[in-house]
C-alpha cells in the first residue's frame, strides 16, 4: 500500500500542498492514483485542502505519532511547540503493517509531506 503522510499548518495554502506533493510523488516514482491513503493528525483530517486532494484521509492522534520511530528529526518549530513529527509518522502508519518509509520528510511552504510503502490494512 502506498501512503503519504502530511503535516501543515493554518498558513499553508491548497498550492503549497499540492506543490510539495507532486514533489514528492516525483520522488517516488509513484502516480497520484497509486496513492492508497493520505494519513495526518486527527485535527487535520477533515481539513478541506486535504479533502481537496481526493484521496482517502486517515487521522492519528498525537500519542499514536509520537510513538512512531521516525528517520528525521524534529524541526526546531516543532520542538519548541513539542508537536509529533506528523509526516513520517503518519505515512508510516497510514502504509500499515510492516511500512517503510520511501521518500523522507520533504518540507514545502508550511507543508511537510513523506512517502511510505506497506502492506495493506
Amino acid at each position: 500500500m502506498f501512503a503519504l503522510g502530511v503535516g501543515m499548518s493554518s498558513s499553508a495554502r491548497l498550492a503549497d500542498l499540492q506543490e510539495i506533493v507532486g514533489s514528492v510523488l516525483a520522488e517516488a516514482g509513484w502516480a497520484w492514483e497509486e496513492v492508497a491513503v493520505v494519513g495526518t493528525t486527527r485535527r487535520l483530517v477533515d481539513d478541506q485542502r486535504l479533502v481537496q486532494l481526493g484521496a482517502r484521509l486517515v487521522g492519528f492522534d498525537c500519542s499514536d505519532l509520537e510513538a512512531v520511530e521516525v528517520p528525521s528529526r524534529p524541526s526546531s518549530a516543532a520542538r519548541r511547540l513539542l508537536a509529533p513529527p506528523v509526516a513520517e509518522a503518519a505515512a508510516l502508519l497510514a502504509a500499515g503493517t510492516g511500512s517503510r518509509i520511501v521518500v523522507p520528510k520533504r518540507v514545502g511552504r508550511h507543508v511537510t509531506v513523506a512517502a511510505a510503502v506497506g502492506e495493506q490494512r
